[in-house]
């Protein structure tokens, strides 16, 4: 299966994306907690948010939910960011893929991916939020393009890789 898209690049030259599959990765059977970090600022759109839906459904059945070994956290982000999906929200796939079939796509904003990595690292990669010590922590950015604050990411992500 191949998935192509049109996007603008961070120069505002429009690119052509391709991504072949030819399969799922195999299944995920160790503890991990996993954050998936959704654009759905305005330059997404719809087609591209139900793309991303049907990715993310994809991914998480290969994850051993059921099981307990991996929980999935899901926040959104454009201008500002929210969490959708807390770490302990779903104990199985199929309840963890029926709230991502459920997101709305609300469009319109900035992508301010700088704000949305402070936030997991702040709010979701926390002991309140489910995360647990002893387990690696994934986070996963899904994006259409460049942040608006490019220098600002760039720091985030340095300060994460620090404490990491």
């Amino acid at each position: 299966m191949t998935k192509n898209w049109r996007v603008l690049d961070g120069d505002m030259k429009i690119i052509n994306i391709s991504v072949a599959v030819s399969a799922l990765p195999p299944p995920v059977n160790y503890p991990i907690d996993v954050i998936f970090v959704v654009d759905e600022s305005e330059s997404v759109g719809s087609e591209n948010f139900t793309t991303t839906k049907s990715f993310l459904s994809q991914i998480t059945s290969r994850l051993d939910i059921d099981s307990g070994n991996a929980r999935v956290g899901l926040v959104t982000f454009a201008t500002n960011v929210t969490t959708v999906i807390n770490l302990t929200d779903h104990s199985s796939v199929k309840s963890l893929q029926s709230a991502i079939s459920s997101l709305s796509y609300t469009g319109g904003g900035t992508t301010n991916t700088a704000a949305a990595l402070d936030y997991v690292r702040t709010t979701m990669l926390t002991e309140a939020a489910g995360d647990r010590d002893n387990v690696h922590d994934i986070v996963v950015v899904i994006t259409d393009g460049r942040s608006d604050n490019f220098s600002a990411t760039v720091v985030s992500i340095e300060f994460a890789a620090l404490l990491y």
